[in-house]
């Protein structure tokens, strides 16, 4: 089901009935964007399809085209206030411009699909629209004037700049091309990796807990309390180094790689936790440094497909080389570390 948009309203115009949408931003819209970024709902929070108005367009304004998660939605029409324009939603299910973009799902055969089910060329007297540059990637101009006969315009980057790019006769500064991604672009990302990354780890911490009172002798509740709370602390650790630290140090740390950066972390975190006596045995000592290096690896790389540093290809190629040796290392870490309590 679609989110709802807060005090919308509709408008007549040349005799048909389009949506019209506000461009201020409510305490709903914005207690849905803290949800959606932390991952409740996300694949929900969606705008339908269409065709929608913002103040009172005609047959000249400007037509652009956004994703329908309304997160992409919403940071486009909260910039447009004093603009009369039109905006087509095409559905991208429910993925943002640049993450579609990369999956095909915004691309050249949805614009023109949808182009043709809102009749625009029925609706504006001009043949332009302007696709959010993000979205480049997945689609064609050349292909879209061709189905459609509507020219592509590409726009900024970030939505905020729209209104200065229209004052500038649709023309981009080199400032609107530009992709910053600063440690706040970085970190905004890792609430969801708590949310989605984190019931896997409690159920992860739990069993270690549990776990850790094994011994050659039966089961202790006395070891279980004192190695199975380091245990668990150990886990988090090695969670937090990928789900945080990776991606605040990722300009920084060595290699090209997610995977070999969130490697670096994890490897460095397990020896300062060795030397700090928070591991046991050799056996345990392995074991923590396969554990950490697999874990802050994988979630490390998890944020590869939200950076400015890699390609959809990348990705791919990465993905297919790091998850078979994160996953060896993790099954290795965890058997040793099960040995351990017997030795």
């Amino acid at each position: 089901m679609a989110a709802k948009i807060h005090n919308s309203s509709t408008v007549t115009i040349n005799s048909i009935e389009y949506p019209q949408v506000p461009t201020q931003l409510y305490w709903t819209d914005k207690v849905g964007a803290f949800k959606a970024r932390i991952g409740f709902g996300r694949m929900n929070y969606t705008v339908k399809p269409g065709i929608y108005t913002v103040g009172n367009p005609d047959e000249n304004s400007p037509v652009l085209i956004s994703a329908n998660y309304k997160l992409s939605f919403d940071a486009l029409r909260k910039e447009l206030t004093s603009l009369n324009a039109w905006i087509i939603v095409i559905d991208t299910k429910g993925i943002n411009v640049w993450c579609a973009a990369g999956k095909g799902t915004f691309g050249t055969d949805e614009i023109v699909r949808r182009i043709n089910l809102v009749e625009l060329a029925k609706i504006v007297s001009h043949r332009k629209i302007i696709v959010p540059q993000l979205g480049a990637v997945g689609v064609s101009a050349h292909k879209v004037k061709k189905l459609s006969g509507f020219s592509v315009i590409y726009g900024p980057v970030r939505a905020k700049d729209i209104i200065e790019f229209m004052q500038s006769g649709m023309q981009a500064a080199e400032k609107m091309r530009q992709i910053h991604f600063s440690l706040y672009d970085r970190l905004i990302l890792t609430p969801i990796e708590f949310v989605v990354g984190g019931k896997y780890m409690l159920v992860a911490m739990l069993l270690f807990f549990i776990l850790a009172g094994l011994n050659k002798n039966g089961y202790s509740t006395d070891l279980t309390v004192k190695n199975g709370l380091r245990s668990a602390i150990n886990l988090f650790a090695a969670f937090f180094c990928g789900a945080v630290i990776g991606p605040a140090l990722l300009p920084w740390l060595p290699g090209r790689s997610f995977a070999f950066k969130g490697l670096s972390i994890g490897l460095t975190a397990a020896a300062i936790l060795s030397f700090s006596k928070m591991t046991g045995n050799t056996f345990e000592i392995i074991a923590w440094f396969l554990l950490f290096s697999s874990i802050a690896s994988f979630f490390t790389m998890n944020f590869t497909g939200a950076s400015t540093y890699t390609s959809l290809s990348g990705v791919k190629k990465e993905m297919r080389l790091a998850v078979p040796l994160q996953l060896i290392a993790a099954i290795a870490g965890a058997g040793l570390w099960i040995t351990s309590r017997f030795v």
